[in-house]
């Protein structure tokens, strides 16, 4: 036993300044302090870190070394740090924004053990010199935040998450795993990924009893707009100055960037914060957040991971995540004083198709995972049952939870008017057999070009759409061959096959489908050759046409990197074809080419006629 109980409570008064431990905590306090693996998932906002902290200091006090504490954001190590400092606790951080004397004087206070906690990354964790400095000195706890995402189920899933279980081969320590979000298979799976032995697992009420949630099914972005506003002024947010704020999540930066700005138009108090910002950038929103000069952060999931602001009085959802296990933990930053606070969720089917955009770019071969998370978010969004109810059974398995009796449904509100999309049935994904996914393979090869996966699951059932004309998938033998599947099953089967790498996604902006290893013929070559014209490449340069042709488009290019324009803004690629057919030899000339009006040809036309006479000679005019 590291410490009684009664001398936990003495260091939760003296150092954190609480009488006592809340529902939970104590459970998590005395399983740590007694000598076990202990697995705890508290909700958002119930105070995990103290389960860690308290243990540490007991622990140093006690002459058992130092806790080790893995978090998976810089930011959160650093605010946890600089909390810890100024109580007086002797606490450190290492991470890759620390100056090369700032991480050797932590490195140095471990090793002469003073330090209480240090924090460090799963990455750094993984280092083999990071390993050899465990070997030289005394570990009391290896504690593991956020750790949702060691399991591969999990909505945030880090690859460097699965090695920290090695440190126990170096480590004569217990480990203390924290996550406020975790289903029943995903804490089996922290249970194995971190090779706990015999864990005692603390899960506390996974309710919040201070907190409205409710759902508006919503087409637009317009009337997502329109019905944010609403709910801030609602919340009393619409004035510079007064208590409360909200955070609104979106799924984009592009979508963060124009909700921030169209609420600024009205005259709301509002910033905006998501990881293409500069660090400066992203600090200055998130000060003045957090001082109240601005009273709306608009977000994306880059914000919020160690936030503890109390009076945060709303959260909106402006697109719905991808995963309840996301959206409980985001939502679950609203009313950590204890007020009543709304948690709203916009749903639309266009959400799930960001989502699955998003999850194309990530981490392949977790297609599954990404499918049963979008499922379950589609089911709140859709269903009829008690919001905090149905969260509930989601993360406890508990098919009989208490009704909340203030959300949207116990409130016997329902979205109406044309603003919204009516409810449809949530579609059934069904399994394809390995004949028919051959088949889908089979296809994919004797197309012309690459396809979309939607275009290709209506032509494997037979649609005789107008966007099928195209690439061969109306002649294809495989069309309508598939007609007693659904296109969310074909597509989910393509996205699998994706996967285990018998299919690959080509295009970054419409992502298609097409054979792994198969080259992609040049749909501009047929018009060249009936032509004689230009040939485009896939940045759009003019690269077969003739000398003059290809001499503007660099004029161009260069001309908009120097203006800091899109290249079309010079001029586009027809008037370089119509440049180059027609040979202009003077102002007069250039006037009677498409696309070149007075002032274009008074700023670049004496290039133009120069680049003509040099690179071709004057047809005349």
């Amino acid at each position: 036993m590291i410490a009684s109980k009664p001398q936990a409570r003495a260091l939760l008064r003296e150092v954190f300044g609480y009488a006592d431990f809340r529902a939970g905590q104590d459970e998590a306090v005395e399983a740590v302090l007694s000598g076990r693996d202990v697995v705890v998932l508290l909700p958002t906002g119930q105070g995990k870190s103290l389960c860690y902290q308290v243990p540490a200091l007991a622990a140093r006090a006690a002459g058992r070394g130092t806790t080790i504490v893995i978090s998976p954001l810089i930011a959160l190590m650093h605010d946890q740090v600089t909390a810890l400092c100024a109580k007086g606790v002797a606490a450190a951080a290492l991470h890759s924004h620390q100056g090369a004397d700032e991480q050797k004087d932590a490195v140095a206070a471990f090793l002469r053990g003073e330090l209480a906690l240090l924090y460090v990354s799963p990455e750094r964790a993984a280092k083999e010199s990071f390993r050899r400095m465990l070997r030289r000195t005394r570990v009391a706890l290896l504690a593991i935040d956020e750790a949702h995402c060691v399991s591969q189920w999990g909505h945030d899933f880090r690859p460097d998450y699965l090695r920290l279980h090695e440190l126990r081969e170096i480590l004569d320590a217990k480990v203390l795993a924290l996550t406020a979000t975790a289903t029943p298979r995903v804490l089996a799976e922290i249970e194995s990924g971190l090779a706990l032995a015999s864990p005692q697992v603390i899960q506390g009420d996974i309710t919040r009893e201070n907190l409205a949630f409710s759902v508006q099914h919503l087409r637009t972005q317009s009337a997502r707009q329109e019905v944010l506003e609403q709910e801030l002024h609602k919340a009393g947010l619409r004035s510079r100055r007064g208590p409360g704020r909200a955070i609104v999540y979106c799924s984009t930066r592009k979508t963060t960037e124009s909700v921030a700005k169209a609420l600024r138009k009205k005259g709301f108090a509002a910033s905006y914060y998501h990881a293409g910002r500069t660090q400066s950038a992203r600090e200055r929103a998130h000060q003045a957040f957090e001082a109240g000069r601005t009273r709306i952060l608009v977000a994306t999931n880059a914000f919020g991971m160690g936030v503890d602001l109390p009076d945060i009085r709303l959260i909106v959802h402006f697109q719905a995540p991808g995963s309840l296990e996301a959206y409980y933990q985001e939502a679950g930053r609203a009313g950590r004083d204890g007020e009543a606070s709304r948690c709203v969720l916009f749903f639309g089917a266009s959400d799930l198709m960001t989502q699955r955009r998003l999850a194309a770019s990530g981490e392949k071969g977790l297609v599954a995972r990404h499918e049963r998370g979008l499922a379950a978010v589609e089911a709140y969004a859709r269903g009829t049952s008690c919001r905090q109810q149905t969260i509930c059974k989601h993360f406890t398995a508990d098919n009989d939870p208490p009704l909340c009796g203030h959300c949207d449904v116990c409130q016997g509100e329902s979205p109406a008017g044309p603003l919204f999309e009516e409810a449809k049935p949530e579609p059934v994904i069904e399994s394809l057999t390995d004949d028919e996914r051959e088949l889908i393979v089979a296809a994919v090869g004797r197309l012309t070009r690459p396809v979309g996966k939607l275009n290709l699951a209506r032509a494997l059932r037979g649609s005789r759409a107008k966007s099928l004309s195209r690439g061969g998938l109306l002649s294809m033998p495989e069309y309508g061959k598939l007609p007693h599947h659904s296109e969310p099953s074909i597509v989910f089967a393509v996205e699998a096959l994706i996967s285990d790498g018998r299919l690959r996604r080509t295009g970054q902006k419409y992502p298609t489908v097409w054979i792994p290893g198969k080259p992609i013929r040049d749909a501009a070559a047929p018009r060249e050759k009936q032509s004689g014209r230009r040939v485009t490449s896939k940045r759009g340069s003019l690269h077969r046409g003739g000398a003059v042709a290809r001499a503007l488009d660099n004029y161009r290019n260069r001309t908009a990197r120097k203006l800091k324009w899109k290249a079309y803004m010079v001029f586009q690629k027809r008037t370089i074809v119509a440049i180059e057919q027609q040979r202009p030899d003077s102002l007069a000339a250039l006037a009677r080419i498409p696309g070149l009006g007075p002032a274009k040809i008074e700023r670049f036309g004496s290039d133009i006629l120069q680049l003509v006479r040099e690179h071709g000679g004057a047809r005349g005019a």
